[in-house]
């Protein structure tokens, strides 16, 4: 059981943060970020025996955050009245911004960045570049063909790149600390738990 246990917390540790972070990107507020999170994870414990390629567990946790995150939205009362545009015009760049900007002390400005996306491209960036799932995980996830997803891509580093380049020579955008997920509390923790010791076998 200890061992079990030990497994647990390794597997939440490691992917609560990451949820948080999708969600909050994604539904906008750290509020509905923790539901989801904790929601996601029930759903993945619940559901374990439906994962057959374990290797590719990951594409297969975001892509419930993914559909945990739109159930969210429509009931949240932190969603936006109006679902940003979903198409803009950007410069046609290919070279991607995220190896030479990603540092700590520009990660706040990236999720900035990252957040005033529209959807479409938002979310093929933040699993394709931030989570640095594969092409052919985040078209899974997001139920897209590989082609579109490398538009998607190719579109939304390029306005990334325009906003980067404005906030290194013009810092054009406020520094903003990215917020953290907050502690389990313990009747979370004991949710969690709960669902994961009753886990089916992957078989």
């Amino acid at each position: 059981m200890a061992g079990e246990d030990n497994a647990f917390e390794r597997f939440v540790e490691h992917f609560r943060s990451r949820i948080f972070h999708y969600s909050w990107l994604m539904c906008g507020s750290p509020e509905d970020a923790e539901e989801v999170a904790q929601e996601t994870l029930l759903k993945v414990f619940e559901n374990i025996d439906q994962l057959r390629e374990p290797e590719r567990v990951r594409a297969w946790v975001f892509r419930i955050a993914k559909n945990v995150c739109l159930m969210q939205r429509r009931k949240s009362v932190f969603a936006p009245s109006e679902e940003l545009p979903l198409e803009i015009d950007v410069a046609d760049q290919a070279e991607p911004p995220e190896s030479q900007f990603l540092s700590t002390e520009l990660r706040a400005v990236i999720d900035r960045v990252v957040a005033e996306l529209p959807p479409l491209y938002r979310a093929v960036v933040l699993l394709r570049d931030l989570e640095e799932l594969s092409t052919e995980d985040t078209a899974q996830v997001l139920d897209l063909s590989i082609d579109v997803v490398k538009t998607r891509l190719h579109r939304g580093r390029a306005a990334m790149r325009q906003k980067l380049d404005c906030y290194l020579h013009n810092h054009c955008l406020e520094d903003q600390p990215s917020p953290n997920p907050a502690p389990l509390t313990s009747e979370e923790r004991h949710e969690l738990l709960s669902a994961w010791r009753h886990r089916l076998p992957v078989t």
